[in-house]
Order: C-alpha cells, then sequence, then structure tokens
C-alpha cells in the first residue's frame, strides 16, 4: 500500500505498523458483524420502515 521510504520505516519502528493493525481490526470487526447478521431473526429484517415503533421526541422552540 504504501511505497517503503524511511520515514515511514522509523514510524513502523517507533508505533508498529498502524494500517496493518486498522486492516486487521477492521477485518475482525467484518467477520463480528456477518456473523451478527447471519443469527439475527428473519422476521426483525422484513420489519417494514414505517411500522410503529420508537420515535424521536418533538422539540419545541
Amino acid at each position: 500500500m504504501f511505497q517503503e521510504t524511511p520515514i515511514f520505516s522509523r514510524l513502523v519502528a517507533e508505533r508498529g505498523d498502524v494500517p496493518a493493525q486498522v486492516r486487521g481490526e477492521a477485518e475482525r470487526i467484518r467477520r463480528d458483524l456477518a456473523r451478527v447478521l447471519r443469527q439475527a431473526p428473519v422476521s426483525s429484517l422484513n420489519t417494514p420502515r414505517n411500522a410503529a415503533g420508537p420515535t424521536a421526541p418533538s422539540t419545541v422552540l
């Protein structure tokens, strides 16, 4: 992804490979989300958007 440069090498040495850590964490979150979505009850996924449910309180100015 990044071309190796002296400043990048120094930052990796000092702080670790942050882009690789972020990619790894994003992949873990994607796997967790996929697992949760597979376990979600089908009925909750098919609820119409205009179905009655909690609403935000109206603000009065």
